[in-house]
């Protein structure tokens, strides 16, 4: 695993918990990473998703059977959420920054069955020469090309990515999404927005279809640790034709803590320089998500009040997600959700109306990412807390 000082010297800004958090212990870990690129002028988006599993490569289901679960894998959802899936088996294959974000996989270089030299961040006419099947992401790069085993799919990918938010304001250095205790080992998992909102600028190839882009949308986040939620729904949009500073991210899981299980809900909001962050850690947030179609969100504190609703009439996708039993389809997407956003503004009144809002906010877009997983998604989920 290269050194930090191997990193290139545009990683000049990054959030938190950028760099990959296996410390070489033995057992079962994950980390995954998800990256959207969103083109509003052709109304499609590609979301690619990086997981590695078991990177000691010792765990199986049990001690009777069961092949080894460890390797890696992308996947990604595509125009008109066609789907991608090509597996990496080989954790050799796989590299990744400690202090930075950087991290890639690959399992062939051209004209060879195996990687022949040792898997480290390349320059990108080199990776493209010699690296047949793989990937590479970096907070300012992102390259790949890959093929699904099983349909045939092609894609090849290759942008510059100009970062605008972390997860905080114009003026901090970013944070952590879930705060200092995320250094601790109490949450299952671990959740970071990487970057709520920035510009990429390159080109895609899917299939026979080749698209250019200038100045496009661009969002990223990562999990990591043992265990998945036991139930979740998301929300992630930063592509609104009206509001191209605007950038909105949702999450509502039941997680691990410690011995118990409990309840979140957290609000990021980027908006012209200013972060608006509401949360059922230090405020009022209520929901109500079906199994898949509507998702209506409330946030309340002193001094805002924001609400969400999402839609989606057609079939979502599906996505795998880390169980137990290695990757496995409990997850169903949409990149192409019709969302709207309000925030309000409130300030004390009076005793008989102890405050009165004012409408600050209110945009809408029909390319957002809504998503709902777990093992109980089949029930309506609502929430107040």
């Amino acid at each position: 695993m290269p050194s930090s000082s191997s990193t290139p010297m545009d990683q000049l800004f990054w959030t938190p918990h950028s760099g990959y958090h296996w410390d070489g212990a033995p057992g079962r870990f994950f980390e995954g990473w998800y990256c959207r690129l969103t083109l509003p002028a052709v109304a499609q988006s590609f979301a690619f998703m990086y997981s590695i599993d078991d990177p000691a490569g010792a765990s199986i289901l049990d001690s009777s059977s069961t092949p080894d679960l460890s390797g890696g894998a992308a996947q990604i959802l595509g125009p008109d959420e066609t789907y991608l899936y090509c597996p990496f088996p080989n954790v050799a294959g796989f590299w990744a920054w400690r202090g930075h974000l950087g991290l890639g996989h690959w399992g062939q270089v051209a004209g060879s069955g195996t990687v022949v030299y040792p898997p480290r961040y390349l320059e990108a006419d080199r990776f493209r020469a010699g690296v047949s099947q793989g990937y590479q992401l970096t907070a300012t790069h992102h390259q790949g090309q890959v093929q699904d085993p099983q349909t045939g799919l092609q894609a090849r990918w290759d942008y510059t990515v100009v970062p605008r938010y972390g997860w905080g304001g114009d003026h901090e250095p970013p944070r952590p999404t879930a705060g200092w205790l995320s250094y601790l080992p109490i949450f299952e998992p671990g959740w970071q927005v990487l970057m709520a909102h920035g510009w990429g600028t390159g080109w895609i190839e899917w299939g026979r279809d080749r698209y250019d882009f200038h100045q496009a949308p661009v969002y990223c986040e990562k999990n990591w640790g043992h265990a998945f939620p036991e139930k979740w729904f998301w929300i992630q949009c930063n592509a609104f034709a009206d509001e191209p500073d605007l950038s909105l991210t949702m999450a509502g899981a039941r997680r691990q803590v410690l011995t118990h299980q409990e309840t979140v809900g957290l609000v990021g909001l980027h908006y012209r320089g200013q972060f608006f962050e509401l949360s059922s850690l230090r405020g009022q947030i209520q929901w109500q998500v079906t199994p898949w179609g509507d998702w209506w969100v409330s946030a309340l504190t002193h001094r805002y009040r924001l609400e969400l609703r999402g839609t989606c009439d057609a079939t979502p996708a599906q996505v795998r997600v880390p169980t137990r039993e290695g990757l496995q389809f409990r997850c169903w997407d949409t990149t192409h959700g019709h969302l709207t956003v309000s925030l309000w503004a409130r300030s004390p009144a009076g005793r008989d109306c102890p405050f009165q809002e004012s409408l600050i906010l209110q945009a809408e877009s029909t390319l957002a990412g809504l998503e709902v997983g777990g093992h109980d998604w089949q029930h309506p989920w609502q929430y107040s807390g």
